[in-house]
């Protein structure tokens, strides 16, 4: 039954998802565009690409799921579930992870620091990107297993001991909200930890500045604010959105209350939603990209009264 409160819910997660969209797509297309002109593309805009393109994924797999829980529940049988947790599960992982590389691009591009092990990481920051991605795979395949056989067994008709069988479960779901919180837990750690360089690094900067008498607002100064504005919105974003995940597994029977039924997917497409516009409020190329599509689109519109 369609009520006042699911309406207005629906409301707000289409314009999110729709917003989102054109977010994802508009990074994506600037930037493609710039690597058909140029022939190559750079490390940022490679990651933020295939961040915007992730999102674009992750942002239909929870469309799909909502209408499923919401609209046509009869469709949602226990392979459909399965099928759809495996796509959220993917696409959330590599959406969350090529962000936290972004985090550690900043990191190594931008800060200052005399260690050895520091420099030799910033000398090989697309390596160092790469075994980051690479090893957060190994979590990943682990989740989607756990998922697999967890889909396997709820379908199938289990024979044995009924206390085994509900070992089997306990084990299943302990392992997946472990995974789960790894999963999620390590890129925010990562991504804090980043955040936190970045500013020790801006604070020596500062020093050194004052201590030389020069200007404190130098170029360096200002690439270390705003790549600290990037990953602090970010961590914020992607805290109050693993909050509500956290809230989401815990207590699974809240989810079949109405309100948490439609809160929870709306609260969901908010953080890939409004990330991806702080990313493009993030990079010079895609700001300037921004700002003059919506003045040719002031313009269309004015010419067309």
């Amino acid at each position: 039954m369609i009520t006042l409160l699911s309406t207005i819910f629906s409301i707000l997660g289409i314009i999110q998802f729709v917003l989102g969209n054109f977010a994802d797509g508009f990074i994506a297309l600037v930037n493609c565009i710039d690597w058909v002109k140029r022939q190559k593309i750079s490390s940022t805009d490679g990651i933020v690409t295939a961040v915007a393109v992730s999102r674009i994924v992750l942002l239909y797999v929870m469309v799909i799921h909502w209408y499923l829980i919401l609209l046509n529940p009869a469709l949602y049988s226990l392979k459909v579930r399965t099928i759809v947790h495996v796509a959220w599960t993917i696409t959330n992982h590599y959406s969350t992870w090529l962000a936290t590389s972004l985090s550690i691009f900043y990191l190594l591009k931008i800060a200052n620091f005399s260690s050895r092990t520091f420099l030799h990481l910033k000398l090989r920051v697309k390596s160092v990107v790469l075994m980051m991605l690479l090893g957060a795979s190994f979590i990943l395949v682990l989740q989607v297993v756990v998922i697999s056989v967890s889909g396997t067994m709820q379908r199938s008709e289990y024979e044995g001991n009924f206390t085994q069988k509900t070992k089997l479960r306990d084990i299943l779901w302990l392992s997946h909200v472990t995974l789960f919180i790894l999963g999620n837990l390590i890129p925010f750690t990562m991504s804090l930890t980043s955040f936190l360089l970045l500013i020790f690094s801006l604070w020596k900067h500062l020093r050194k500045m004052q201590l030389n008498g020069k200007e404190s607002q130098d170029p360096s100064t200002k690439v270390h604010i705003k790549a600290m504005q990037a990953v602090i919105s970010f961590l914020l974003l992607f805290a109050f959105y693993f909050l509500v995940l956290i809230i989401s597994i815990w207590s699974p029977k809240k989810l079949h209350e109405e309100p948490f039924l439609l809160l929870f997917p709306t609260v969901e497409v908010f953080y890939p939603s409004v990330h991806s516009f702080i990313l493009i409020w993030g990079n010079r190329k895609l700001t300037q990209a921004f700002l003059l599509f919506l003045w040719q689109l002031g313009c269309w519109l004015k010419d067309g009264r």
